[in-house]
């Protein structure tokens, strides 16, 4: 790697670019040994005793440059990166730069094809194979020496890609920590006495699957899949046993990626690891279960929910990530427009009553709710939350899970909960008039209550409580009001553009677009940061409405549902549809994004 390390090139190179000023450069030679040995010391003991690690220790030219957090010339709060060097590097030398996707990379063309040792000694990540052209991601462009010696071992041709080092020499240990974890789980599993049908057979007589599902390899195994599913922001694991092999799939902001391929013996010992985590019956095969985990993530906790069902070809499991950072968000900051906060921090504020928050599974009502009362709990306030399943612990909640075969059930605690002198309670969700009852008799009494109902919008959750049995009255001596809402894809920062549609293009979306001509709107054009989909994270959009005096006259007369919506509309409610237009014109995400969510009417 002297090409790295060769002071007047690279130096040279990045003031041509403009990507550093004659006065970085000189600090850049004033003080490239200081940094260097700083470097040397963080490296000597991050990877103490580590095997097959040799390539950290050498430093270059670029990761010290890197490391000195230089700001950009020409752009001010942007800093000089490992990509953007060798992103010029790449095409002074004139080859293609590749910013490598994990998602996209196939496990056996990384691990199969060049030796482990060798891909760490040399830094060489093989990411792709077709007609005979393996391509190789590298680091150093000077290497023809070594990717001749690839294609003459294996009789093909490598065509190279420059990438950033520190990209490979991640990917090099995830896919091979990974790979060499469920190699050595399937040797151990092949072996006779531990095979797939005999393995249950075998753990009722003499008592060692705990010891079988808790094998190092495989805990490595799962290991790598929880640090893998963090990093890539998933929101849930899909681990599905399949005829010849499983899959492990991952929700990334409400879109599935299939990432791995585990060889079908493997499979059994990976779920019993995961239950054996979560406390569940690992012997139990042919009934649904639900256990939690609780992690630790860089320092923080992070709790993971597990569920496993029997499928045709053994047990499925999928895995809930609750990640505190998305769960507890500021209030503000979750897509409520200014009216909306407004009308939201109101009920936050109330002193006693009910407020519902509806959608679908998936459409942050959880976020939504631990938000608030995270916001709204005080050491001078009681919050007492009955869930099923309890989603997130906190110290500043006292939560109640619902335990049927306890007759511990939202009706049946309600009734106990009133005893316990609390502010503020939270049901998970309002299923049944006993519920809904109990849910009223608390806000009677001078408590505030949250909930959550499975209705399309917010309006119709006062027919959903009306048809349960609860009394108009009491409906609309109760209810503060309601909010639906959903989620949709933010356009990716990374790749946004802008272009024109006209306004009955719009309407064709469902869109209720007033205005004609043409709007400038946004999308993403595709990247490796969002994975080509256009699309980096979520934000929620809503429609809520405030109860009034209008609206509870409504409900005592037996108004429709539709002037139940007309007068909310008239009061200020703002749509589903409106906001979802709202975050459209706002650049925040597409109008594709928009119908695939809210619908076309």
């Amino acid at each position: 790697m002297q090409l790295l390390s060769d002071e007047k090139y690279i130096l040279d190179l990045l003031a041509r670019d403009r990507l550093i000023t004659p006065a970085q450069r000189k600090f850049i030679s004033d003080h490239k040994a200081q940094q260097r040995q700083i470097l040397l010391r963080q490296h000597a003991d991050h990877h103490k005793n580590k095997a097959g690690r040799t390539s950290d220790a050498v430093l270059t030219l670029v990761d010290t440059i890197v490391s000195m957090n230089l700001e950009l010339s020409d752009k001010k709060g942007q800093l000089l990166t490992e990509e953007l060097i060798f992103r010029a590097i790449a095409e002074d030398r004139g080859l293609p730069f590749v910013k490598l996707d994990p998602l996209q990379l196939d496990l056996k063309v990384v691990t199969k094809t060049i030796p482990r040792t060798f891909a760490f000694r040399h830094l060489l990540l093989p990411f792709s194979f077709a007609n005979g052209i393996l391509e190789v991601a590298v680091c150093d462009p000077d290497n023809s020496a070594v990717l001749a010696e690839i294609e003459r071992a294996n009789q093909l041709t490598v065509k190279p890609y420059l990438t950033t080092k520190s990209d490979i020499r991640k990917l090099l240990a995830e896919f091979y920590g990974f790979q060499s974890s469920i190699t050595a789980a399937e040797s151990h599993l092949a072996r006779p006495l531990v095979d797939l049908g005999n393995l249950e057979q075998y753990v009722r007589i003499s008592s060692t699957e705990e010891a079988a599902s808790s094998d190092q390899h495989v805990t490595s195994a799962v290991d790598h899949m929880f640090n893998y599913a963090f990093e890539q922001r998933a929101s849930d694991i899909h681990i599905e046993p399949k005829r010849e092999q499983a899959q492990v799939r991952l929700r990334i902001d409400g879109v599935l990626h299939t990432i791995y391929k585990l060889p079908k013996v493997v499979h059994a010992a990976v779920i019993s690891r995961i239950k054996s985590l979560a406390r569940m019956d690992i012997a139990e095969k042919r009934r649904p279960q639900d256990g939690r985990i609780k992690v630790d993530r860089g320092g923080q906790e992070a709790e993971i929910r597990v569920s496993t069902v029997p499928v045709a070809f053994g047990e499925k499991a999928v895995l809930r990530i609750l990640d505190p950072e998305i769960l507890f968000q500021d209030v503000g900051n979750i897509g409520f427009s200014a009216r909306d906060l407004a009308v939201y921090q109101g009920f936050m504020a109330a002193p006693h009553g009910i407020f519902l928050v509806t959608g679908p599974t998936g459409s942050g009502k959880s976020t939504t709710l631990y938000s608030t009362l995270k916001q709204i709990a005080t050491p001078e306030k009681n919050v007492v939350t009955v869930e099923d399943p309890v989603e997130m612990v906190h110290e500043e909640f006292n939560q109640i899970p619902v335990q049927p075969q306890l007759d511990v059930t939202f009706s049946t605690i309600l009734r106990n909960i009133l005893r316990q002198d609390p502010d503020i309670i939270m049901i998970g969700e309002i299923r049944d008039l006993d519920t809904a009852v109990n849910a009223v008799q608390a806000a009677l009494t001078g408590h505030l209550v949250f909930s959550t109902l499975h209705t399309n919008d917010a309006v119709a959750s006062i027919s959903r409580l009306l048809d349960l049995g609860v009394q108009p009255f009491m409906v609309g001596s109760t209810l503060l009001g309601a909010m639906a809402q959903r989620l949709v894809r933010r356009i990716c920062p990374h790749c946004s553009e802008t272009f024109r549609m006209s306004a009955d293009e719009l309407r064709g979306f469902g869109l209720p677009v007033i205005e004609d001509g043409e709007f400038e709107l946004r999308r993403g054009k595709g990247c490796q940061q969002c994975r080509g989909t256009g699309y980096l994270g979520r934000c929620g959009i809503f429609e809520i409405f405030a109860m009034s005096d209008k609206i509870r006259k409504q409900i005592s007369g037996g108004s429709a549902e539709t002037e139940l919506r007309q007068t909310a509309r008239e009061e200020g409610m703002t749509t589903l549809k409106e906001d979802a237009w709202c975050k459209v014109k706002s650049g925040i995400t597409t109008p594709e994004e928009a119908l695939r969510v809210t619908g076309a009417d």
